[in-house]
This record gives C-alpha cells, sequence and structure tokens, in this order.
C-alpha cells in the first residue's frame, strides 16, 4: 500500500466531508480514523476504488462520534441523513477546502499551517520543522485555526484570491529543511489551478512560483554560502521547469485580465529568459513594474524592488532617489541601498549598510552574504587595500532577482 497515495487521498476524502456539511475539525479526526483502518485492512490489497472506500468509512466514523458525542436527537437525525451517492467533483472539492482552509478571521500563518495540514496532508511535525517552532506550538496553532472556523458553513468555494495570497506566503516563507515549502506550494498551487482552469492568476501564481523555483540548484554554492542572481551558473537553471512557466504565463496573458501574479511572473521570465546577467532587460523589466505599481498601488516591496530597476535603467542615483522615499524599516531597504551607494561609488556608505541590512536579515545565508559585501568593501576602503576582487554582487532578495 503506498504511503504517497493515503496522502494524495486524504485531503479528497477531507473535501468530500465537509461538503457534506461536517464540521472541519470532526471530519479531520473521521478520516484519519478511516487512514488507521485501511492500513490494517489494505495490506492483503487495496479495493478497486481506494477513494470510495475511504470516503464510505471515514463517512461512517463521523457519524458514530457524532452520534455518540450528542444526545441530542435533532442534531442526530440530520446528520445521518446521508446526500445520495454521486460523483464527487474533485475540482470543487478542492476548491471548497483551500477556501475554507484560506478564510479571512484566520492569520496569514495559521491559514498556511492549516492549508499544509488538511490539504497538504503533513504532519503536525513536520508543518513545525519547516516554520522552526515546536511541535506543540504547531499543534496549538492548528488547534485555534480549527476552533476559529468551527460552526462555519461552506456550501459555496470561497474568493480565489485568498487562495491565491496565502499559496504566494507559503511559497514566499522559505527553502529548506525536511519539509519544503516552496515545492508544497507548488503542488497545491496545481491542484488550484486545475480547480479554476480559466483563472489567469493562478496561472499566473503557478508560472510565477515555476519561474522562481527554477533557480533553485543555483543558490547557495557547494559551502552553502548565498549567490546573487548575477553570479548563479546559469547551466544550473531547470529548463523544463522555465519552459513550464513560461507557457503558463504566455496562455494567461493571453485572457487579457492582467494581475500582479502574471506581472510578478513576467519580471521573473525576464531574468530567466537572459543568458548572462549584462544580457537582462532591465528596461522591459522597469516597464512592468510600473504596470505592478498601477495594480497594487502603494506596496512598498513593489516600490523597492521598483527602484532596483530604475538603477539599472537610469543609474544608481535615480534609483537612491526612490529608495529614499520609502520607510527607513522596510525589510531590504538597506540592502538596495547598499548596492545602489557602491554603484555610485560611495563605498563608505555602502559599507554601513551592508553591515545594517546583515543584522536585518531573516536567515544565516543572507547575514553571511551581506557581512561579506560590507567586509569587501572596508578592505578597499583601507590604505594599501587595494581592490578585492570583483564588484558588488548585487542586491540580495528571496530569490536573487
Amino acid at each position: 500500500m503506498g504511503e504517497h497515495l493515503l496522502r494524495d487521498l486524504s485531503p479528497q476524502v477531507l473535501s468530500v466531508l465537509v461538503r457534506r456539511g461536517a464540521d472541519f475539525a470532526a471530519a479531520e479526526d473521521a478520516v484519519q480514523d478511516a487512514l488507521m483502518e485501511a492500513v490494517r485492512r489494505w495490506e492483503g490489497g487495496m479495493p478497486d476504488e481506494p477513494k470510495g472506500w475511504l470516503v464510505t468509512v471515514a463517512w461512517r466514523k463521523f457519524l458514530d462520534a457524532r452520534r455518540s458525542a450528542s444526545a441530542r436527537a435533532m442534531r442526530e437525525v440530520a446528520v445521518t441523513h446521508e446526500p445520495a451517492p454521486g460523483p464527487a467533483g474533485q475540482a470543487d472539492d478542492t476548491l471548497l477546502l483551500l477556501s475554507r482552509c484560506c478564510h479571512p478571521a484566520l492569520s496569514p500563518a495559521s491559514a498556511i499551517a492549516l492549508t499544509l495540514r488538511a490539504v497538504g496532508g503533513l504532519t503536525t511535525a513536520q508543518i513545525a520543522r519547516a516554520f522552526l517552532v515546536p511541535e506543540s506550538t504547531m499543534a496549538q496553532r492548528i488547534s485555534r485555526a480549527k476552533r476559529t472556523l468551527a460552526g462555519e458553513r461552506f456550501e459555496r468555494p470561497g474568493d480565489v484570491r485568498a487562495v491565491l495570497r496565502v499559496l504566494y506566503l507559503m511559497f514566499d516563507h522559505g527553502f529548506g529543511g525536511a519539509t519544503d515549502l516552496a515545492a508544497e506550494a507548488i503542488r497545491l498551487t496545481r491542484q488550484l489551478t486545475a480547480s479554476v482552469p480559466h483563472d489567469p492568476e493562478a496561472a499566473g501564481l503557478l508560472a510565477l512560483m515555476l519561474l522562481h523555483h527554477a533557480r533553485r540548484a543555483a543558490r547557495l554554492d557547494a559551502s552553502g554560502d548565498l549567490v546573487p542572481l548575477a553570479l548563479q551558473d546559469r547551466s544550473r537553471w531547470d529548463t523544463a521547469m522555465i519552459t513550464e512557466g513560461v507557457e503558463l504565463l504566455q496562455d494567461a496573458l493571453a485572457r487579457d485580465a492582467l494581475g500582479e501574479y502574471q506581472v510578478q511572473a513576467a519580471i521573473a521570465a525576464l531574468h530567466d529568459d537572459a543568458a548572462s546577467a549584462d544580457e537582462t532587460d532591465w528596461s522591459q523589466i522597469l516597464e512592468w513594474y510600473d504596470e505592478l505599481v498601477r495594480i497594487v498601488p502603494g506596496n512598498p516591496v513593489v516600490e523597492l524592488n521598483r527602484a532596483v530597476a530604475v538603477g539599472y535603467v537610469d543609474g544608481p542615483l535615480a534609483g537612491l532617489r526612490q529608495v529614499e522615499k520609502l520607510d527607513a524599516g522596510l525589510p531590504r531597504r538597506d540592502a538596495v541601498a547598499a548596492y545602489l551607494h557602491e554603484q555610485a561609488g560611495n563605498d563608505g556608505e555602502a559599507a554601513r549598510l551592508y553591515a545594517a541590512a546583515a543584522q536585518a536579515a531573516t536567515s544565516s545565508a543572507e547575514m553571511a552574504h551581506l557581512l561579506k559585501q560590507a567586509a569587501r568593501l572596508n578592505r578597499r576602503a583601507r590604505p594599501g587595500g587595494g581592490p578585492s576582487g570583483t564588484g558588488s554582487d548585487g542586491p540580495v532578495d528571496r530569490d536573487g532577482s
């Protein structure tokens, strides 16, 4: 019996129970009981329709639990009227379950955790390792999320935009560890695009993830040090993943309903299309950032990334003028300003800002990279220090672009 099969079937069965009106927490308990029974009974061979078997057993487990937990006859009568059997719309069920896990009442961290647990099929321990928190802490977070949703009825899928936002944040959370949140986000976004095949933003988000994830193998060197985009060995990029991402993006753009994820994917595609850093079409990237500012006005992260493009197109001083308009506490602001100051020849200020950015780095690899840049410039500034090798590696962000 395949462990992967059970993991894939678990959220599908949970979706059916939720669609039938089962309370989220009770439905999950019933599914877990059904999975345990499957482990015991399937050793001699799986049934012809394993999903149907699990749905039947899980629904019975749910009904049994409700009967034993409540003596109120009316409620028991209501839940024992099982809906008539029929084809289970897996696409609708997937979107329904994702919508429930991404409910606006939940914090982003809770929504991601619940999505990984209910739809991704990960254990609480795996999710805790991904978030670098104790398992007990993650268990409490997931329990609170379930309590928040208690009593909510989801007869129709919710806003796809809310689901996209959670999946984007999941991907943006980072890489590494035994549980790869980026890979999980891609897997779940694939499920979502199958549920809403005509939604250009769902396709745009999947394209964005693939175009960034394609560079993953080149992001760290053999010592585990961060390699910025400008210095990455592009032969290590996953060309098949890039091709898939570009095709998805082209199909989405052809629907003439431009959204922020499609624009971000277009920017990523321009980076991936360049044979070398020097061949990057920064003018076109800046045009896409201008479009992104129009779609999501007032977003400081977008403005900061746009400042990098301005620095390449109009010069570092022009880029710095854009950075100076942004809040001093904005993440990565110091790193971007440091890079632009270095390009403008202000090595002392650049070194100071690289060091300041290192103190706010969100990973040890990023911190080490920024401290290395500061040390390089400080050595160059000392009398007799001389050149220290290549120039700046470029600004650092989540994906190196």
